[in-house]
């Protein structure tokens, strides 16, 4: 059976799910364009005139890895005598309090040198007194005034500064060894580049420092022998998995996911989704953004791109699998057809704390970190994900094929269409539309070894451009 669904002067075409053994079945095509039946089973009619001809790509070979498919510890690697120095830029946000959480829970391993906020001034100003950390920024000069009268009394004082040059500062700072990125988005990309210009290593919690700026930023961080551990909990897991293994002993990833709000809704439910059913997630209570990522399933595919950079592992050899507990968090297979998961509570803070103590292993308290007990969870659930329920993995793919300056437009095209849904300006299922034809519209433009100032420029392209289609050309649900 096939559904219609009319959505403004749109209408999706949703045809049955077939199941694929593994993704690369789905995703056969680049970016092929909304009038025709895309291989997911999705096609949009009524878009706007846009070059829609299937075109090829042949990208350019990928940058060198962070970690080639095994990983190696330095034998000469510098060792502390003390608690190791850290710079956390994005201080007020998720990953930044949970990094601040573990350093307060084991002083005798971390401190902290210097903080990078938004707006948040008194969060960071408590985050100052009780860290005491020598050079602090935040957004701009008037809450800079603020934090400093928030501070009047705290001695000694830190030096303050502001924008993005303060944040640069605070990544770059001379007494850091290493740099926690929390900060969202672009934004946290220039810090970053500073940062592996500094010689500092990078506990990496920004996406787009890998989806956006992977061709640039990898090739740097080698030039400057900075490593580069990933800080989100997926890729953890496969930094995890891979450790001591010989070279060529990679065959494949296995990225798990929760499957999000409409994990167990038909599809031709879809076209009734609103903004309070999307930030339903059966297993967390997250920020807005991500949470929609979930549902949409964009999170894993961003996470496809960035665990190619990160390992170096071809798109054919990256799957995503559903995982409803969410208790094992992804998987590799070796060359002998053995699989090694990571397992653990649904919980931030290990991957954090890993990134920061490797290649250490830190004893913590079973009070504040829950041992895993099998035995509670009683069953562990596997399945493949719909490809028509999710149509954002083929868009992924296809991207990370392309390569180059496309991998950022897909990213800050989601960033954008996301930001309308919640606002309620464009319907759910318009979030996939807006994302492939901003994608679509990159394509004579495509860039495959950028600059930094190039990958910044079509970022900014992407978000200008997915906010002009859901205006002019998408009209809001009626549901």
């Amino acid at each position: 059976m096939a559904v219609t669904i009319p959505l403004g002067r749109f209408s999706v075409h949703l045809a049955d799910s077939r199941p694929a053994p593994g993704l690369a079945s789905c995703d056969s095509a680049i970016f092929t364009g909304s009038k025709k039946l895309k291989p997911n089973g999705i096609s949009l009619k009524g878009t706007p005139k846009l070059p829609f001809e299937r075109t090829p790509h042949c990208s350019l070979p990928s940058p060198p890895p962070a970690w080639p498919g095994k990983l190696v510890v330095d034998e000469n690697r510098k060792v502390w005598d003390g608690p190791n120095p850290f710079s956390v830029v994005g201080s007020t946000g998720s990953i930044g309090t949970q990094t601040l959480d573990i350093v307060a829970e084991h002083p005798d391993k971390f401190r902290v040198v210097a903080l990078a906020a938004g707006s948040n001034v008194t969060l960071l100003a408590d985050q100052v007194r009780r860290f005491k950390p020598k050079l602090v920024s935040i957004g701009n000069e008037a809450l800079a005034a603020e934090l400093k009268d928030a501070l009047a009394d705290v001695e000694p004082k830190p030096e303050i500064l502001f924008g993005e040059e303060g944040i640069i500062e605070v990544a770059q700072h001379p007494e850091a060894v290493s740099v926690v990125t929390g900060i969202v988005g672009c934004a946290g990309l220039k810090p970053t580049v500073a940062a592996i210009e500094a010689g500092k290593d990078i506990a990496l919690a920004n996406k787009e420092t890998l989806i956006a700026g992977g061709p640039f930023v990898l090739p740097l961080a080698h030039k400057h022998k900075v490593k580069i551990l990933p800080a989100d909990s997926e890729h953890s897991a496969i930094f995890q998995c891979i450790q001591g293994l010989p070279e060529g002993a990679l065959r494949r990833i296995i990225l798990t996911a929760s499957g999000g709000a409409f994990r167990d809704w038909p599809v031709e439910k879809l076209k009734e989704v609103k903004v309070a059913d999307a930030l339903k997630h059966p297993n967390w209570n997250m920020g807005k953004k991500i949470t929609v990522d979930s549902a949409t399933l964009f999170n894993k595919g961003l996470e496809v791109i960035e665990a190619h950079y990160l390992y170096g592992v071809d798109y054919d050899n990256i799957e995503i699998m559903i995982h409803p507990q969410s208790i094992i968090h992804s998987m590799i297979e070796t060359q002998d057809s053995s699989v090694l998961a990571q397992l653990g509570w649904p919980d931030m803070r290990l991957p954090i704390l890993y990134t920061m103590s490797w290649p250490e292993r830190i004893s913590c308290s079973e009070i504040t970190w829950p041992r895993l007990d099998l035995c509670k969870v009683g069953s562990l659930t596997f399945k493949a994900p719909d490809c028509v329920k999710y149509p954002s993995m083929d868009l992924a793919y296809s991207a990370g094929r392309a390569g180059g300056t496309m991998t950022g437009v897909l990213s800050a095209a989601n960033e954008k269409a996301v930001e309308l849904f919640i606002d309620e300006r464009i319907s759910y299922l318009d979030i996939f539309k807006i994302v492939e034809m901003t994608c679509e519209k990159h394509k004579n433009e495509l860039v495959h070894l950028p600059s930094l100032e190039e990958i910044v420029h079509y970022d900014q392209w992407a978000r200008y451009y997915a906010a002009s289609v859901g205006k002019s050309s998408l009209e809001p649900a009626t549901v």
